[in-house]
Parts: structure tokens; C-alpha cells; sequence
């Protein structure tokens, strides 16, 4: 364990706690962009999808041929990108009405 000590001279109060709150949030956001990275990235298959959403195959394949969905073709696979989901029903909705 690496161990530093740092002297601090003719600062307030209020001026130190502003600095350790700027860098407490600089790195609160770097956290939540990676954890938000992380999401966006996790493909879903067909199955994994219905289980998801609670449907039938048949039910994602008609929305994927239809354009509620997006799917992803890997070589013969087919995959969804688990925010994209949400979004593209989300979406779907309010042009409907």
C-alpha cells in the first residue's frame, strides 16, 4: 500500500470541499459512461429477446419484418441490441397514435 501525504496551505473550508466535489463528479460520470458502454454493447439473440419481452418468436420475428425491431445478421445469426429494444417499441408507440 502506497501511502501519500499532502499538505494543504491557505485554502477555506469551502474551497476544498468544491475541489473534492469536482473530482468526485468527474469521476461519477466516467463511471456511469462506462456502465452505459456496457449496456449499449450486450447483443441479445431471438430467443433471449421473446424472453425478454414475454412473447412468442413468431412475435419478434413479425416485428423485425415489420421494423418495430432492428435486427443485427452476423453471418446467418441474428441478434438485437438489448437498448436499442426499449427504444425501438418506445418509438413505435408514439408514431402510432
Amino acid at each position: 500500500m502506497i501511502t501519500k501525504t499532502i499538505q494543504i496551505q491557505e485554502i477555506t473550508v469551502d474551497k476544498l470541499t468544491e475541489k473534492v466535489a469536482e473530482k468526485l463528479l468527474i469521476k461519477i460520470k466516467n463511471y456511469l459512461k462506462q456502465i452505459a458502454k456496457k449496456d449499449d454493447d450486450v447483443l441479445l439473440t431471438r430467443l433471449e429477446v421473446a424472453d425478454y419481452l414475454k412473447v412468442s418468436l413468431t412475435t419478434i420475428h413479425h416485428w423485425s419484418k415489420n421494423g418495430i425491431l432492428e435486427p443485427l445478421r452476423i453471418g446467418n445469426r441474428v441478434y438485437y441490441k438489448r437498448k436499442g429494444i426499449i427504444d425501438n417499441l418506445e418509438g413505435n408507440r408514439f408514431k402510432r397514435r
